[in-house]
This record gives structure tokens, sequence and C-alpha cells, in this order.
């Protein structure tokens, strides 16, 4: 691979209390095939043996010791020591591949313009075996180009790995960086990934670039509907809403005091999701079944690039969402959020949708 070694590569691992996994991360930071790689580890007030294994890497890696504030302030105080022209943010329970800097660094050559270079993550199990999975999954396209007026009014519904799936250029992260603390304790790649999209063009690597590690102590891979997860989603993702038509404004990507209609598929089906299995704790007023039920479908009929098949899975999700019983409307729900299962849902709601067989 031949290429310019001038860019700078910063890696930022993000921990608390993964003691257990860190020294893997860390170590395949450091153990990247291109030359110019920074390590940048952030320790967010770990109370496990985390501290004492980023001391032993000495002056191999650049250290930041503080206080529990939660993922958003340790994307601030990382990057806020960040030297890179390109920087990653790795969780402390994944693992960057060795020539995943070499690849990001080939994207964005003779690309200044880009915001993001994104890759696969492959998943494994706590012990590092593979699952035979990827986020995204395999069948699902990447995109690339721009998608600032996508991102606008269907933001949420533009497919991209977890957080240590994503390069950054340093200028895109200079302009949304530092981010509001107290609203991203957790959650916080859902501002940066939502807001980069309005900073330029991005781009998708075909091969696979880390793993992602599925464990009793994340929650992005149970097998059943999290609730409590869905509401903290729901309200990052209203902030975020808020922040990202802010800086399109900025950007004269819209007019001064426009707020466009959110019509993202993700964002409507969490709220019907929230308010069907448990109406008592919905964070939104004012939500209503059978209204976030039409507009679920009509922004299904109007999303771009969705293909036929897709497109008439949320129509008759959707649609069978808001006459199901609790116990199908769980089931329903589970089956929409993780993808590996739309294939049986879709054969279940071809039946259930007018004019199906059966």
């Amino acid at each position: 691979m031949k290429q310019s070694d001038s860019q700078l590569v910063s890696i930022v691992v993000n921990n608390y209390n993964y003691g257990r996994f860190l020294g893997e991360a860390v170590d395949s930071a450091l153990g990247q095939t291109y030359p110019q790689v920074e390590v940048v580890v952030v320790d967010d007030g770990s109370t496990d043996d985390s501290r004492e294994i980023i001391e032993a890497y000495g002056a191999r890696i650049v250290t930041v010791l503080k206080e529990n504030g939660g993922q958003g302030s340790a994307f601030n105080a990382g990057f806020g020591v960040c030297r890179g022209d390109i920087v990653i943010f790795l969780d402390a329970d994944d693992v960057v591949l060795p020539d995943t800097a070499y690849r990001v660094v080939a994207a964005f050559d003779g690309r200044p313009e880009l915001s993001k270079a994104q890759y696969r993550l492959e998943l494994i199990d706590a012990a590092g075996a593979p699952t035979g999975k990827h986020d995204p999954p395999m069948f699902m396209s990447m995109p690339n180009g721009d998608l600032s007026r996508l991102a606008l009014t269907f933001p949420d519904d533009i497919p991209h790995p977890p957080t240590s799936g994503n390069a950054f250029a340093a200028w895109a992260l200079r302009r949304i960086l530092p981010l509001p603390e107290e609203q991203y304790r957790v959650l916080a790649d859902v501002y940066v990934l939502n807001l980069t999209l309005l900073l330029g063009p991005i781009v998708s690597l075909p091969e696979t670039g880390g793993r992602y590690r599925v464990h009793g102590g994340n929650k992005h891979y149970t097998p059943t509907i999290e609730l409590d997860r869905v509401r903290d989603l729901l309200r990052v993702t209203r902030d975020t809403h808020v922040h990202q038509q802010r800086l399109a404004r900025s950007l004269e990507l819209l007019p001064p005091g426009a707020v466009p209609e959110v019509s993202s598929l993700t964002f409507l089906a969490r709220r019907l999701v929230s308010l069907k299995l448990d109406p008592g704790q919905h964070p939104i007023q004012g939500d209503r079944v059978a209204e976030l039920s039409r507009r679920g479908i009509a922004a299904a009929l109007r999303r771009p690039g969705l293909s036929p098949v897709l497109r008439a899975l949320y129509v008759s999700w959707f649609a069978a969402m808001a006459a199901a019983p609790l116990p199908a409307a769980r089931w329903l729900s589970e089956r929409l959020f993780y993808p590996e299962s739309r294939r049986g849902l879709a054969r279940i709601l071809t039946r259930l949708r007018p004019g199906g067989s059966g």
C-alpha cells in the first residue's frame, strides 16, 4: 500500500472499569502497521486495576487520568490532547486490526473534504472468539458520499458501525467538540456520528477494521429489548437532533429558524416501541400510538434508498405494531432491532399485510 506517511493517526482508547480487556485494546492500537500513530488512553475514573495496566505502558502512550464523568467527558479529554490529523475513538473492550490505520490514511489521502471513514467490526465474544457476525451486518450496504441532506430529514437511519468502527478527520471534530458532557454521559457517539455527517462526505471501507466485543457489560447486543436503553437513546437522539439542526443552520444547510420534520424510521420506531411496551415511562410527551404508526408508514414510503422489500417491511411493521397486543408488540420490537431476524419477520408480516398470502 503506497501513500504518504505524513498524516498522524490518533487512536483514543476510552476506558472505564474494563481492565480485563484494556491491554488487548491498547496493544492493538500500538500494533498498527502504519508508522505514524499516537495512542491516547483515557481512564474515566476506573475503580478496578485499569490504572495499574495503563501505568505499565509508560511513555508508549499518552495517558489521561480523570474523575468519572461519562463517555462524553472522555471524548472531550482524549481529543483535547490529540495531535493527529485523523482520530479513532476505540472502546476499551474492542480491538482495532493491524492494517486499519494504513487503510484509513489511504482513504483520506488526497481527499481533505472527507469528514469520516468507517468500516465494519467483527463481533467477538468475551473470550475473543468470533461469533460469525459483523456490525453493520455483511448483507447491509454501507453508504458513501455527501449525506448531509439525508441526515437532516432521516437522521439515525444511515448505517454506521459502533464507536470503534469510525475514523474522523480532526478538523471535523474541532467543529463539534467539546460536546455537552452532562447530556452525553452515555451514547456520546450518537452526537459525533450524526453531526459529522453535516461537515463533509464520508467513505466506507470494504475491509473489516476491528472487533467489537459482546459481553455482559455492554447492552448493544442483548437478545431482548432493553427499555431503559431505548429510553436513553430517545432522550439522547432528541437532544442530538437539536444540536444537528443548530449546526446545519450555521453551515447554511438550513435557513435561519428552520426546523425540518425529522422522519427517521429508527427514531419513530423506538418511540413506538417505548410507548407501546411501557407507556408510563415513555419520555416524549404527547406521543400517540396511532400517530407514530401513521408517521412511520409515511416515512417508510418517502425514505430514499430503501429496497422494495425493506420498504414493505417497515410499512408492515408500523401497521402491525399499532394493532398488536403487548406480547406480539414485544416480539415485533425485538425482531426489528436485530437485523439478522428480519427475514423471518418479513415472512410473517407478508401474511399480516392486506393482500398477503395465507
